[in-house]
């Protein structure tokens, strides 16, 4: 027996079409829910919904197995069914604290050859040996083809099913618990995707009173939002409670319009937070947000909305524009000298207030009070690579004695360090934009599209991968054969060091307000930061600089080898970081 039922506020008359019968649905009740009891749909059965005189039978918003695509028929999911293993079944398994996270984000199709949960799971001792925490999968959501980004899905509660679909989520996070990794989850709930989206068939989950840069915004406010957002606020859930992840990051944040009392993010928070003390573990939400509002991660009994954190893209910007070397466009406008990033260093934002040339405008509010384990740091991620022309990555970009700068200054900063696949081993494989529209005429508008917005920055054309080709998928697939060649082993190596000095070094796992000090000199472009016991020196200029160290101090970690400390002297050649530690006080 199942239990049919469909939020369709609007509709005259229902139907639930079922092995093979077409069987009327009761209702509307008051707040437009129909629902049938059928005795013999048991797990397994195909599913659609008819509305009103359409004889199209239309997925469920709610479907938790698309099993041939967002246009077909929904199946029904027993998430009783899965037999969890110990640590991950109950509560038993406690995700690491943020705090001392290392978070790895992937796409699980590009991850390895095979593109699937099982194929990544292969790869999972890979990641605990490196010294990962957290694994930050990019959207399963069931989205329109069989590859893409996943940020335009529509099927919210269904896995993709070519990654293998719900059970297959199930192995992976109980597979990666096993071996101590927690698991977050990259969520969309700003908007649908452009392609088998049949939301408003049913409800008003996209209002006509804003917008987004991907379309409708998502019916935060107006009339039947109450219903849209427990949509959204259930799924959230069913992630963390039904498939056993750990916490979530919310894609853009700055595109949710909602005015209400009580924000969304704040309802979520809330429900997260109870959630969490029903199962008895630790869950954690984290933000995209690139409006530098400190209230999204700060906590509800101080006014806040209680998120635990954001990424922080002003730290990747102001460290990209010191490493780059070629013209700033876009927001990197904003960007570019030592100062800003020594500020964002030391009080996470840089725009706090200021004046804002590429918006023009001020941009932001003060963060320094914070933790800055509020915010995540990094110098790659799926957009900061796939969004440019080509997606190269920053080794191609700056160099490999510039990535390693960049790889020193995420791991040994203040905040909560993030990596994207393939980075630590300065992959050369791009990670570009890739899409399988069905729809020839979306399909056309994305490549016409991907185009011109390239041209006007000056790039040729022609050069442009066309995002629906399946070769730019496949190009952006990781290879992994070379983590033991020649530089790529040196960068694998690097890395792992770096991830290994700062678990074990407590003054690099303080993440208090006012505890990292930075001086830097803009002409010569060097920059020293001081965090507790371990000085990070680093040299962007194009002399040799000398740094006086404390007496007793020893060299921790350098990007070049052949360094020490001479009279209590580093120097230091061009295009180099180093990390001293001063010897321990005694009590």
């Amino acid at each position: 027996m199942h239990q049919f039922k469909i939020w369709a506020p609007l509709a005259k008359k229902m139907a639930v079409q079922v092995n093979g019968s077409v069987l009327p649905m009761e209702g509307p009740d008051e707040q437009g829910f129909w629902q049938l009891k059928v005795d013999d749909a048991a797990p397994g059965a195909d599913y659609g919904f008819l509305i009103d005189f359409d004889s199209t039978p239309y997925p469920d918003p709610r479907s938790e197995w698309q099993p041939n695509g967002v246009h077909d028929l929904s199946r029904v999911y027993d998430q009783n069914a899965f037999a969890w293993s110990s640590p991950s079944s109950g509560a038993q398994f406690q995700s690491t604290p943020l705090a001392s996270a290392i978070i790895y984000e992937l796409h699980l199709g590009t991850f390895t050859e095979r593109g699937t949960l099982d194929a990544a799971i292969e790869k999972l001792d890979y990641l605990v040996d490196l010294g990962i925490t957290h694994v930050e999968l990019m959207p399963v959501a069931s989205f329109c083809g069989e590859y893409g980004w996943g940020y335009d899905g529509v099927a919210l509660y269904a896995v993709h099913e070519p990654y293998g679909g719900p059970d297959a989520l199930k192995r992976f996070v109980n597979a990666a618990h096993t071996k101590g990794l927690s698991v977050l989850l990259d969520v969309v709930y700003n908007h649908f995707g452009p392609v088998g989206n049949y939301t408003g068939k049913f409800g008003p989950y996209v209002t006509d009173s804003h917008h987004t840069p991907w379309g409708g915004a998502v019916n935060l406010e107006d009339a039947g939002s109450h219903q849209v957002r427990r949509f959204f606020c259930d799924n959230a859930l069913m992630w963390m409670r039904d498939f056993h992840i750990d916490g979530l990051r919310i894609d853009a944040v700055h595109a949710f319009m909602d005015r209400s009392a009580i924000h969304f993010l704040e309802q979520l928070a809330i429900e997260t937070e109870t959630l969490g003390a029903s199962l008895a573990r630790r869950l954690v939400l984290i933000a995209e947000s690139d409006l530098n509002d400190p209230r999204i991660v700060t906590p509800r009994d101080a006014a806040g909305f209680g998120l635990d954190a954001q990424w922080s893209d002003d730290f990747h910007h102001a460290l990209f524009a010191a490493l780059c070397r070629e013209p700033a466009g876009g927001y990197y406008a904003d960007f570019g000298s030592i100062r800003q990033l020594a500020k964002a260093l030391e009080q996470s934002y840089v725009y706090d207030g200021i004046y804002s040339p590429y918006r023009n405008r001020t941009h932001g509010r003060p963060a320094a009070h914070l933790s800055q384990h509020r915010f995540l740091g990094f110098i790659q991620n799926h957009d900061q690579v796939g969004n440019r022309a080509i997606g190269d990555r920053i080794g191609q970009i700056v160099g490999l004695h510039r990535a390693k700068i960049a790889a020193a200054l995420v791991l040994l900063s203040p905040f909560v360090p993030m990596i994207f696949q393939g980075e630590e081993w300065a992959a050369s494989s791009p990670f570009q934009y890739f899409a399988d529209h069905d729809d020839p005429q979306m399909a056309r508008l994305v490549s016409e599209g991907r185009k011109r917005e390239f041209s006007a920055f000056g790039w040729n054309p022609d050069s442009i991968p066309d995002p629906e080709e399946r070769q730019t998928f496949e190009r952006s697939k990781l290879n992994w054969k070379e983590t033991a060649e020649r530089e790529h082993a040196e960068m694998l190596a690097w890395y792992r060091d770096l991830i290994r000095f700062r678990r074990s070094t407590s003054s690099l796992n303080d993440g208090e307000p006012g505890h990292t000090r930075v001086a830097y000199h803009e002409e010569q472009k060097w920059i020293r930061m001081k965090r507790g016991a371990v000085t990070v020196l680093c040299t962007l200029g194009d002399s040799t600089q000398s740094f006086h160290v404390a007496a007793g101090s020893y060299l921790a970690l350098a990007s070049r080898a052949a360094l020490e400390i001479d009279g209590g002297l580093i120097v230091l050649p061009p295009d180099t970081i180093a990390a001293v530690c001063e010897p321990e006080r005694e009590e």
